[in-house]
This record gives structure tokens, sequence and C-alpha cells, in this order.
């Protein structure tokens, strides 16, 4: 059985991340394991694997339109935290149905069954693409991450709901504006994982809705003062 320990004034969490070959997950991935958090990393194809592993993780084969809650259950078993960062990157309704919203349901009856109880989910701002002609794709993976939303919160799971800004490629800077409503923006995909890794280490933050973008205060901080309100 995983024992959590304290390494360098942090506990050691064994986090199972769902989406790890994504942009953010692979972000999230490395700075985990940077800070000595061991990481099982969900993904579908064998090259994603090899990637995986050159970056510090224990890959783990799995395609969430096909797989059962026992079987990803039995994927989870031991874990601290479940981190779902998966989607289906504007590939079309159906795919944003099964992965979005099937499989983030899939996930937290898994996490549920394995007894893990702590639950991340990377949602969206809910003022992403106001005012633009994003088309019915857009309006369905909106709606979709609502009811997965909803889904997360009804589990009772011990939850943390992220919902970031418009992601970017830009090089992270380790500062963030972080709270429960705040003005829409961007946020560089590494202050999304850097956020993320500070959830971990901060158990106390639980049961709460987090809108994210880049700003000016450090992300522990901005974690810390979470926990402080």
């Amino acid at each position: 059985m995983f024992t959590r320990l304290k390494f360098e004034e942090h506990v050691v969490s064994k986090v199972f991340i769902v989406g790890a070959a994504g942009k953010v997950g692979r972000h999230l991935v490395k700075q985990l394991v940077d800070k000595h958090h061991p990481v099982r990393a969900l993904h579908r194809r064998a090259e994603q694997g090899a990637e995986l592993d050159a970056l510090g993780a224990a890959p783990v084969t799995g395609d969430l339109t096909t797989l059962d809650v026992d079987t990803l259950a039995g994927k989870m078993a031991g874990s601290d935290v479940v981190i779902f960062t998966a989607g289906a990157g504007g590939a079309g309704v159906e795919v944003t149905n099964a992965i979005d919203g099937r499989g983030l349901e899939l996930a937290v009856d898994a996490a549920r069954q394995a007894g893990v109880r702590r639950f991340l989910l990377v949602s969206a701002f809910p003022e992403a693409g106001r005012n633009k002609a994003m088309g019915e794709g857009f309006e369905n993976y909106m709606a979709v991450k609502k009811r997965a939303e909803v889904y997360l919160v009804a589990s009772g799971l011990d939850w943390v709901i992220v919902r970031p800004g418009t992601l970017t490629d830009a090089a992270g800077t380790g500062r963030v504006a972080a709270g429960p409503a705040i003005a829409y923006g961007d946020i560089p995909r590494a202050d999304v994982a850097a956020t993320l890794v500070a959830l971990v280490e901060q158990p106390e933050v639980q049961h709460a809705i987090i809108e994210l973008t880049d700003g000016d205060q450090p992300v522990d901080e901005a974690i810390v003062q979470l926990v402080r309100a």
C-alpha cells in the first residue's frame, strides 16, 4: 500500500492523471515528477506511453471511450488524487460527448469505486466564447462541461473544479489570478499545470470552483489564500 511521505516540506501524493498525453497533461506530469509526486498517466497510444515514461510517469494504457468502471477503478487503485485533464480538443460533438461528458462520468465513478476521495477537474471558463460566433460544436462543449461539473459535485468526492481562461502555449510565469469569480483572460497551459500541482499539495482546498487566468500572484500564494478563505 502506498504511504504518504513528507518531502521538502510538502506531502507526497500518488496522482492518477486522465488526459496525461494532452498539452496541459504533459506539463502536469513533468511538474509533479519534478516535485517527487509519483504519477500514473492514462494514455491511448503506444508512442504516448513512451513519451510519458520519458517524463518520469508510469504510463497506463486505456481509452475512455472503451474502458468500463471496474477496469478503470483497478488502474486508479492506490492513488491519492485523480486529475481529469482530458478533452476532445475540438474533434466534434460526438467525441466531446464521449470524452468530456461520459469520460468524466466514468472517471468519477471509477474513483469512487477505487476509494480515491480527491478529484480535480479541469473544466471551462463560463465566459469562453462569449460574443463570438463559435458554432454548435462549441455550444455543445460548454453544455457538456457544465453537466460534467454537476456530476462531479453530486458525487460525494472531495472535488475541486478549475476553470481556466483561454489556454495558450506561452511560457509559464508562475503567477496567476485565481478565485471563485474573476475577470476573463488568457493563461499559459504551464501555469494551469502549476496550479493543479499546488492544489495537490493543499488538500485543504476542496468543494471549490476556481476560475483561473494569468495574473500577478505567485501560484502557491494564490492557493494558500484560498485555503485561508
